[in-house]
């Protein structure tokens, strides 16, 4: 008998073993996977706070918990199964789908430039698709929705880079580096989210250390430019999180024309990113990024401004139809 059990501990230290090395493998590629999709991690990092803009203080972590489980539900329930099932059965669809996504980030990120530059025909347009809100809680549950919506978008293009960099793994493998990848994510950048939107509530409490010390001295001043420099730093946060958008949906449509043989503008655009970088030897990665972003930006900025009027006159009226009927099923 002992020597049995000591064949049973045998094979349950290398059944141990294997899974310990399954687990490493997946974390490994989860790592891969977040680096790969690093860059739209930081455009979403820098395109949720200004949903926090304009709402009290005390609702700003209830509204960040809400769009981060919004974000969560988003990944492991609706964009990780069907990423699995695209990439199995249809994989076709993956690019024109991711389109469409970028294609509205495009249109959000130009419906605020308009509101910024025009308010009077923002207002004209929320009101012709129907997005004014009427009190303060439908204001937050709008601005909730937004921001899910825009992190779907967001979270799909990360969800499909990360899924690239597994072409050679088994379901079981990609399934749960997608769900690592997706909770860990999520963790950071809504995590970073909160500690950015609560830094102003924390530079208050340093302003209060009261410390004759070294350290007390630092603290207050480090609080007091907390208090002063948040409001400058979210308004500064909002515009590049509306570039984020612009530039990112921008981006997703060149490549995703280019894909389809589509490739003018993409050329155009990196041909001149190209071109300046050569020009700046110094920091040629660098300035060929920006450049490459800024173009891919005027292109997301001109889709965007086609994209407004036809939500105005044709994607709100055909809603408001498809609607009416459900409406009348609840009203009787």
């Amino acid at each position: 008998m002992s020597v049995g059990l000591l064949a049973l501990l045998d094979d349950v230290a290398a059944i141990a073993k294997v899974a310990a090395t399954q687990l490493d493998d997946v974390a490994a590629q989860a790592v891969k996977a977040g680096a790969k999709a690093a860059g739209v991690v930081i455009d979403d990092a820098a395109v949720t706070p200004r949903y926090m803009i304009g709402f009290a203080a005390v609702r700003e972590i209830p509204i960040v918990r809400k769009i981060a489980i919004g974000s969560l539900k988003n990944k492991l329930l609706i964009l990780l199964p069907a990423a699995l099932a695209l990439s199995y059965f249809l994989p076709s669809a993956i690019t024109p789908l991711l389109m469409l996504g970028g294609a509205y980030l495009t249109y959000e990120g130009a419906e605020k430039v308009l509101e910024a530059l025009l308010p009077h025909q923002a207002h004209t347009h929320e009101a012709a698709i129907g997005s004014i809100a009427i009190d303060p809680q439908t204001l937050e549950d709008q601005k909730v929705a937004s921001a899910i919506k825009t992190d779907f978008i967001l979270s799909a293009e990360i969800m499909a880079i990360a899924l690239a960099t597994l072409p050679q793994a088994n379901l079981a493998m990609q399934a749960a580096v997608l769900g690592v990848v997706g909770v860990g994510i999520t963790a950071l950048v809504y995590g970073a989210v909160a500690l950015i939107v609560k830094a102003d509530d924390i530079g208050l409490v340093l302003a209060a250390n009261r410390s004759a010390s070294v350290l007390g001295a630092l603290s207050r001043s480090i609080g007091r430019g907390l208090v002063r420099g948040m409001p400058s730093f979210l308004a500064a946060l909002s515009i590049v999180g509306t570039a984020a958008m612009i530039w990112v949906g921008g981006g997703i449509v060149i490549h995703g024309m280019e894909t389809f043989g589509l490739t003018a503008i993409g050329h155009a655009v990196h041909g001149a990113a190209h071109s300046v970088a050569q020009a700046i030897a110094f920091a040629q990665p660098v300035v060929e990024w920006i450049v490459g972003a800024f173009g891919a930006g005027l292109f997301g900025l001109a889709l965007g401004a086609l994209l407004i009027p036809v939500a105005s006159y044709v994607i709100a009226p055909v809603w408001s139809l498809l609607k009416a009927p459900l409406r009348s099923r609840r009203q009787s």
